[in-house]
């Protein structure tokens, strides 16, 4: 599979939860002072607004003022009130669904390097939504998005890659790509991977490898058929190469987790 989904908008990131009382006071009081920079003009509080009208944490849950004042501040260059803008458009929240919208507002945010908006301008061309499908434009944004580590974006790029999906296959790019996302925790990448490893599929065939990443994505809330996989894996692996394969996965986790 391949992430078709657009990336929600980023403002999980902008604005930090209030849990106590006193957190509560404190947030409602810098909501309070956001207002009043938004309402001067500048264009970071704006977004910051924008961000707590949409999430409804310290400001009451309301998408068209999100989309107000996103538009303030996408409409003085600020890119990740544009990529926001984006997906407002192109989900309809707090507007009319409108896809040429959302493809502009994208394409402004990801020219100034916004991840995010990189991401979904290439699913845009990646799937011919209000652009024509153009696989070769789809990869460029996807790449872009992949160097700044964007996990969707590697993934997309690797599976482009793997299945020659208008480029020749290229089994190496797809590795490459795949492990970076996987190395992120992405478990599509780390399902993929670990079947071209286990399959030898265009790659040599390494089931250590394969046990390791399929362990990571194997929980009773995650992958069900990672989980049917490494039952299936184990019947050709030694106990040795078991212990070794899981003080792999640690290892992965470990790095995904910055230890």
């Amino acid at each position: 599979m391949s992430y078709n989904i657009l990336r929600p908008p980023g403002i999980e990131k902008l604005v930090n939860f209030a849990v106590t009382e006193s957190e509560r006071l404190a947030e409602a009081e810098k909501v309070a002072e956001l207002r009043k920079k938004a309402e001067a003009g500048d264009a970071v509080s704006q977004s910051y607004l924008g961000a707590h009208y949409y999430n409804g944490k310290d400001a009451p849950k309301d998408a068209a003022e999100a989309v107000k004042w996103f538009r303030k501040a996408a409409e003085q260059g600020f890119a990740a009130a544009q990529s926001n803008l984006g997906v407002m458009y192109a989900a309809g929240i707090g507007v009319p669904k409108d896809a040429v919208e959302a493809v502009k507002w994208y394409r402004r945010a990801a020219e100034q390097g916004d991840a995010s908006a990189q991401f979904n301008l290439g699913l845009m061309y990646d799937k011919g939504v209000e652009v024509l499908k153009d696989t070769a434009e789809a990869m460029r944004w996807y790449r872009k998005a992949a160097e700044q580590a964007d996990a969707k974006a590697q993934f997309n790029l690797g599976l482009i890659y793997e299945r020659g999906d208008g480029v020749p296959k290229d089994a190496a790019e797809a590795v490459k790509w795949y492990r970076r996302a996987a190395e992120q925790g992405d478990a599509n990448a780390q399902n993929n991977l670990g079947r071209m490893y286990a399959t030898g599929d265009c790659i040599p065939k390494d089931v250590v490898q394969a046990y390791a990443l399929w362990h990571n994505i194997s929980g009773p809330r995650d992958n069900s058929m990672a989980r049917v996989n490494l039952f299936l894996l184990e019947k050709e692996m030694t106990s040795e190469q078991i212990a070794e394969a899981m003080k792999m996965a640690r290892v992965l986790l470990e790095k995904r987790h910055g230890k």
